[in-house]
């Protein structure tokens, strides 16, 4: 990797089976599940390209065709839509693909876990510089703001070194996260010292969970393919990142936005709701449907 390399490539690991959303999920990916008016990994994908990033890799899994599809050219849509003369709508469906990203698939062959789907990107990665997305956290930025990943990619331009993006979580919840615990090393930026995939609370290092979003170092690759399985009987992507930590150093940055957790029904009601009232079409009309309607 070039001290100076920028981060080109996303990986979306989006094999997983959305059994917490049964039975909406059984036919359907989980990442194609709408909030509003756009699937999940639609929102994850804005969110790279708004970072800066034009290469998508999605490391998929069997019954994830809708995720390629929807990336694709719809020949047939676009055609009924410039007949009828919805130039509007034509324009949206070209919109989600814009001409200068490029989208690459690969499959995950098996389901051994997060740093096992990282792994599995590798050869379309190769030795630079790429940011991970997780699609269950659909992320926000500060109102006018940069988006996460944006805020990431230019931590990372400063300290050379994988940044995680983190989040200060009640305690009753780190058994849920990878939790670190460091020095401080900058505003909203820590060295990170230790890493421990979802501690029990009275074993946790710190409040500080890792949050769905990473921009991390090639050398990523070689730590996870040595390490042994790890919690759940999985390839933990956390583990191989705790490894970096003796050779290049590893950072944490507390982002500035807000985290849906959509991997859970609460999350994902939350999100399409605030989302919903933000919304230039129907953001007020909804609003006001909400006043009449909640106690």
């Amino acid at each position: 990797m070039s001290p100076s390399t920028p981060v080109r490539k996303a990986v979306f690991p989006v094999a997983g089976l959305g059994t917490r959303f049964l039975p909406a999920t059984k036919a359907a990916p989980k990442e194609m599940l709408p909030v509003v008016d756009k699937p999940l990994i639609q929102y994850a994908v804005e969110e790279a390209y708004e970072a800066g990033i034009r290469h998508m890799i999605f490391v998929t899994g069997r019954n994830k065709r809708a995720i390629e599809d929807h990336f694709d050219t719809a020949y047939e849509l676009e055609t009924e839509l410039e007949a009828a003369q919805k130039n509007d709508l034509l324009a949206l469906v070209r919109s989600i693909k814009p001409e200068d990203m490029d989208c690459s698939y690969v499959r995950q062959p098996r389901s051994l876990g997060l740093g096992h789907a990282v792994l599995c990107a590798q050869a379309l990665v190769g030795d630079e510089p790429f940011a991970v997305l997780l699609a269950d956290d659909l992320m926000t930025g500060p109102d006018g703001g940069k988006s996460v990943l944006s805020q990431m990619v230019e931590v990372f331009e400063r300290v050379r070194t994988s940044v995680l993006a983190v989040q200060e979580v009640p305690l009753e919840h780190v058994r849920r996260y990878g939790i670190v615990a460091g020095d401080a090393a900058g505003d909203r930026l820590t060295r990170v010292r230790q890493m421990v995939e979802k501690p029990k609370p009275e074993n946790s290092p710190s409040r500080m969970g890792v949050a769905g979003r990473y921009v991390l170092t090639p050398a990523v690759f070689e730590q996870i393919r040595q390490q042994p399985r790890g919690s759940g009987n999985e390839i933990q992507l956390t583990d191989g990142i705790a490894r970096l930590m003796d050779t290049e150093g590893v950072h944490a940055y507390q982002y500035e936005g807000k985290r849906y957790d959509c991997g859970s029904k609460h999350g994902f009601l939350e999100a399409t709701v605030e989302l919903a009232l933000k919304h230039p079409e129907v953001g007020e009309e909804f609003r006001a449907y909400l006043r009449k309607t909640v106690c």
